[in-house]
Parts: structure tokens; C-alpha cells; sequence
């Protein structure tokens, strides 16, 4: 992944440490604003990191010590991580072999009486079934955080993959499709939900430190409850309402891409490329293929790769089988692993050209062939 940064971008940082604001203020929040019309949510606190935001939606729903709470390996091992910043306890689910994504009888496999959440991933941009998954929850009692790192632009039901959710993260890292460096962003529906997370992200202070500042009079603040430092800078927020409006363009560009790798591989045995699910469309952040009876393994495909000069990766990580969480005693997780094993993700970027999408699928089809 290639970040789209360029001129504009910079003249906005540029502006912003002009203007002397260069922490959280002023530019933070338009981004919320807009952000958040955008994903078609009420509210947008932007925060350090999609991880941190994942950690404070979590803090947000009560999750405790002793809680169990659902989510899938086949994800970053932040997902999972952040499950253990409010020390409770990951539960691993596996996921469907289409999509990449948990579904209800997935998760249902592996809930019981201790579950109060599930962290469900629209993995790689490819949304969840938000409207299965949100319902089922509902009816379970538990909550439900959506863990949009790689979904930006991505729809569900003909509407913005955020649409709807109680709360969902997202991550504006280089490798996402629009990126403010580091940063993230937490988005709900409701201004309470709003109005805590703002003050989760600030040290617990009643009154924001941009608000105090601007005061024409002296601001007496109070911390009201012990919380985090996850906030983003003015210069940060500058960059990403230049990529926010970028936004469209580089899904549509995304899609037609991947559309023509779709098209070049279909008479490839043995490769199947991720799709649009039935009930949505995905912004394409990762294009994966799943390794079918292939003549050549996953990490043979990758050397080759590498060795005519394409720079593909290993498919998504599987958490659970990390040492990190060699703790862990998940059940059993068939699709995850084979998912985890038998992918790789191809290159798809704004400088990609049809070019080297020849040269790329001209060396997998040397490697059908042999």
C-alpha cells in the first residue's frame, strides 16, 4: 500500500503549524464533523490510533476484568489486544471462507454466559453482515463494536459501512486508503456515547483543553474519571481532510483495479480473488487471494514474487497462533487457519498501472503452468 499523499497535503500541515494550533483543536474537530457524515454516524472523536479507539470502545461498554469478549483471529493482533487492555478475556471466532469476516452461527459457536461483546472486523475493506450481526447481538444482550480499520468507503446495505453502528473504530494508517500518518477515529450515533469518549480521550477532563483555551474566561477543569492520553494533532487532522476528500476517488480507482485483476485471473486455476459480498461493496483496502489447489505454495508464490520484483505479502494474520497469545486455548478454527496459510495479498494502489497488473498475473500464470 501506497499512501496518496502529495502537495496539497503538506500546504494543509504546513498551514496548521503556521497557525500556531498544532495539537488537538480546531481542525480535529471539522474532521469529526466530517468524518462522520462520511460514515454516515452522528458523531466522530477522533483519537491517536484505530487500536486506541478499539480500546476506548471497549471502556465505553463497560467491558471489565472477567468478561469474555468474541473476536476474530484472522485479524490484526490489535483487535484482540485491545480485548486485553480492559483485562478481559479474547475469545477467538472463526470466519466464513468468502468474506474473511465472523458471522452470527460463528460467533454463536463460541459465546456463552461470560460474553458481554464482540469485536467484529470488516476484514480488508470486505464489510461484515452488519444487519445479521447487529440484530443478533441486539438479541443476545451484548455489544457490539465494529472494528472498521480497513473499511473506510466500503458500503453494507447500500450505505456506508458505519451506518447504524453503536460503535466502531477506524485506523488512518499509511496502509489504509486514507491516512493521517498515525491516527484514528471512534464513531457513534448518540452524543452522551460522544461526549464520554471525548473526555476518555483527555484525560478525563470535563472541558477539552481547546475549549479551555479558547475561553475568554478562566476555565476551572475537572477530571472526572481516570482515562488515557489518545488524542490527534491539529497538523494530523489537516492531512486527513485532504485524504477525506480523496476518499471517493480512491475506492472507485480500488475497484476498477481490482475488477481487472478479477477478470485476469479467472482462468487461473486454483486462485480465487475476494469478492463483493452479496449485501455490500468493499473499498478493495487488501486484494487477497485464496490459494485453491494451486500448483505452487503460498510461500512459493510469494518468493517468486518477490524475485520479479512484485511485492505481495502473506495473506491476514492469524492472532491466535502468534506467541503473544500461545496462552490461549481456542477451539477449533479451520477456516482462520487455512485463510491465514493459504492467502496472499497482491499489490493494489493509486500508482499501480495495467502494466504491472500483466506483469503480476503473467508470473502466477508461470507458476500454474510449471
Amino acid at each position: 500500500m501506497i499512501p496518496d499523499l502529495g502537495e496539497e497535503e503538506a500546504q494543509a500541515a504546513a498551514e496548521a503549524i503556521r497557525s500556531g494550533w498544532v495539537a488537538q483543536g480546531p481542525r480535529v474537530a471539522r474532521f469529526e464533523q466530517e468524518f462522520a457524515a462520511a460514515v454516515g454516524a452522528g458523531h466522530g472523536v477522533a483519537v491517536s490510533s484505530c487500536t486506541t479507539g478499539l480500546h476506548l470502545a471497549l471502556v465505553l461498554l463497560d467491558i471489565k476484568p472477567g468478561d469474555e469478549v468474541i473476536v476474530p483471529s484472522l485479524s490484526f493482533i490489535a483487535t484482540a489486544n485491545a480485548v486485553r487492555y480492559v483485562g478481559a478475556t479474547p475469545v477467538f471466532a472463526d470466519v466464513e471462507l468468502a468474506t474473511g469476516n465472523v458471522t452470527v452461527e460463528t460467533v454463536d459457536a463460541v459465546r456463552t454466559e461470560r460474553t458481554r461483546a464482540v469485536v467484529a472486523v470488516h476484514q480488508g475493506g470486505v464489510p461484515f453482515d452488519t444487519a445479521a450481526l447487529r440484530k443478533a447481538a441486539d438479541g443476545w444482550g451484548v455489544g457490539l463494536v465494529e472494528d472498521a480499520a480497513c473499511a473506510a468507503g466500503s458500503t453494507a446495505y447500500g450505505a456506508p459501512a458505519g451506518t447504524g453502528a453503536r460503535v466502531a473504530a477506524w485506523s488512518f494508517h499509511p496502509r489504509k486508503l486514507i491516512t493521517t500518518g498515525e491516527g484514528g477515529m471512534v464513531t457513534v450515533d448518540d452524543a452522551a456515547s460522544a461526549t464520554r469518549l471525548k473526555r476518555l480521550r483527555e484525560h478525563g477532563m470535563n472541558v477539552s483543553a481547546a475549549d479551555r483555551h479558547a475561553s475568554k474566561q478562566p476555565v476551572l477543569e475537572a477530571y472526572l474519571e481516570t482515562a488515557y492520553n489518545y488524542r490527534m494533532t491539529d497538523i494530523q487532522a489537516a492531512v486527513g481532510l485532504v485524504q477525506l476528500g480523496k476518499l471517493a476517488g480512491l475506492v472507485a480507482q480500488r475497484r476498477q483495479l481490482a475488477a481487472r485483476y478479477q477478470e485476469l485471473l479467472a482462468d487461473i486455476d486454483g486462485l480465487v480473488p475476494v469478492r463483493d459480498p452479496a449485501y455490500g461493496q468493499t473499498n478493495y483496502q487488501s486484494f487477497w487471494v485464496l490459494l485453491d489447489g494451486f500448483r505452487a505454495s503460498r510461500d512459493e508464490v510469494l518468493t517468486e514474487l518477490a524475485a520479479r520484483g512484485v511485492s505481495a505479502r502473506r495473506g491476514i494474520m492469524a492472532a491466535h497462533l502468534e506467541p503473544a497469545y500461545a496462552d490461549a486455548t481456542p477451539g477449533p478454527l479451520p477456516v482462520t487457519e487455512r485463510i491465514t496459510r493459504e492467502s496472499l495479498i497482491l499489490p493494489l494502489h493509486h500508482r499501480l498501472t495495467e502494466t504491472d497488473q500483466d506483469h503480476i498475473i503473467g508470473v502466477l500464470r508461470e507458476l500454474a503452468t510449471r
